[in-house]
């Protein structure tokens, strides 16, 4: 994984641990949230920089 990509989840998801009260037993539940939050904007960016002509505006 890209370690720019794996800070930024990893920020994500202290996040949201922190947000949630610092809950014990549940760091894969916001791992995984937040690298699901992480990829899709960057796919959404990815694909904006691709094709300025899409619009995230529905």
């Amino acid at each position: 994984m890209d370690s720019d990509l794996e800070q930024r989840i990893r920020h994500r998801a202290r996040e949201k641990w922190e947000l949630a009260g610092y809950p014990e037993d549940r760091s894969d539940e916001f791992w995984l949230e937040a690298e699901k939050e992480v990829r899709g904007e960057q796919d959404t960016y990815n694909e904006l920089k691709s094709d300025p002509s899409v619009t995230t505006n529905s």
